[in-house]
C-alpha cells in the first residue's frame, strides 16, 4: 500500500492537466471543420491521388532517416526547397478553383453544408439513365458521332471551362440535337451533372495507351482519355460504324448493348437510401410543404 500511495504521490498528483478555456474549444471546432473541408475538397479533385503519391515519397523519406542513408538524406535536404515549389505548380489548378469557389459562395454555408448530402438518393435519376441511353443508340442508328462525359465524385471544372455553359436538364431529344451534323455545338464532348447537361463543345486529353486499337480515333482516345485522369463514365458514340462503347478506369469497352450500357449507368448512378434529417427540412421549411403534398 506504501508503495502505491508514494507512487501515486509522486507522478499521477503531479499531472497538471492543461485549462481549456471557450476560445480553446472554438479554434479546436474551426480547425476540425476547416481539416474535414479540406479532406473533401481534395477527394473530390485529382489531388486525391497526387496526395497519395506524395505521402507514399513521404514514407520513403521516413525510411531513409531511419536506416541513416547518408547520401539519399543529403539529397533530401537539397532537394527539400525545390519540392516545395514544385508542390505549388502541382496544386496549382486545385489551388485557383478553391480561391475562385471562396470568392463565388457563400463562405458560411460552405463550411456548415447545412443543405449537402442529407437527401441526394442517386447521382442522377433513372429517367436521366432511360434518355441516355436512347439517345446514344438513335444517334448510333443514324451515324451520329458523340462523347458524353458523365461526372462522378472527381468535378471536372476544369474541362467544363473549355467548352459553352448550357445548364440544361437531359432528354434524348436534346443530345440528339447537339450532335447533330453542322450544328455549333456538335464537335467536343458534353459533360453531365447528376440531371444536367452543364456544358458542351468540351476539349479532353487524348489517352497515350499504346494497347488501344490504331483504328480508332480522336473520339475514342479522348473518352479514354478523360477517364484516365478522372472517376467519369465516357460514352462514345462512333460515327463511322455507329457502335457505342463507354470507356471508365482508362479501360475501353467496346460495342456494347442497350442493356450493358444501362447497366453502367445504373453502377454510376450509385442509387441508395438515405434517411433524411428532420431538423433539416425544418431549417429549409419544407416540412410543411411535405405535408401538403402527401395529401
Amino acid at each position: 500500500m506504501n508503495s502505491v500511495s508514494q507512487f501515486l504521490d509522486n507522478y499521477i498528483l503531479k499531472i497538471s492537466l492543461p485549462h481549456i478555456g471557450i476560445i480553446d474549444i472554438i479554434e479546436i471546432l474551426i480547425i476540425s471543420v476547416f481539416i474535414y473541408q479540406f479532406m473533401i475538397w481534395i477527394k473530390q479533385t485529382r489531388a486525391y491521388a497526387l496526395l497519395k503519391g506524395i505521402m507514399v515519397i513521404l514514407c520513403f523519406v521516413v525510411i531513409i532517416y531511419l536506416f541513416k542513408m547518408n547520401t539519399l538524406i543529403w539529397i533530401v535536404n537539397n532537394v527539400a526547397t525545390v519540392m516545395v515549389t514544385a508542390l505549388v505548380i502541382i496544386f496549382q489548378p486545385e489551388l485557383r478553383k478553391i480561391l475562385e469557389q471562396l470568392g463565388q459562395k457563400n463562405v458560411i454555408a460552405s463550411v456548415i453544408p447545412f443543405d449537402r448530402g442529407k437527401e441526394v438518393q442517386a447521382r442522377f435519376t433513372d429517367k436521366t439513365v432511360n434518355e441516355i441511353v436512347k439517345a446514344c443508340f438513335d444517334m448510333g442508328e443514324a451515324r451520329t458521332g458523340a462523347l458524353i462525359v458523365i461526372e462522378q465524385e472527381v468535378v471536372l471544372s476544369e474541362y467544363e471551362r473549355t467548352g459553352i455553359l448550357l445548364d440544361s436538364l437531359i432528354t434524348s431529344q436534346l443530345l440528339i440535337n447537339i450532335f447533330e451534323h453542322n450544328t455549333p455545338l456538335h464537335d467536343g464532348a458534353i459533360i453531365v451533372r447528376g440531371n444536367r447537361i452543364v456544358a458542351a463543345t468540351c476539349y479532353l486529353p487524348l489517352s497515350d495507351n499504346m494497347e488501344l486499337s490504331k483504328q480508332l480515333g480522336t473520339r475514342h482516345r479522348a473518352g479514354v482519355g478523360i477517364s484516365e485522369v478522372s472517376d467519369s463514365l465516357t460514352i462514345i458514340v462512333s460515327e463511322e460504324t455507329g457502335e457505342v462503347s463507354t470507356a471508365l478506369n482508362g479501360k475501353l469497352r467496346r460495342n456494347i448493348s442497350e442493356e450493358q450500357l444501362r447497366e453502367q449507368l445504373v453502377q454510376v448512378q450509385n442509387k441508395k437510401v438515405v434517411n433524411n434529417s428532420k431538423l433539416i427540412n425544418l431549417w429549409k421549411g419544407r416540412a410543411k410543404y411535405e405535408k401538403k403534398s402527401d395529401h
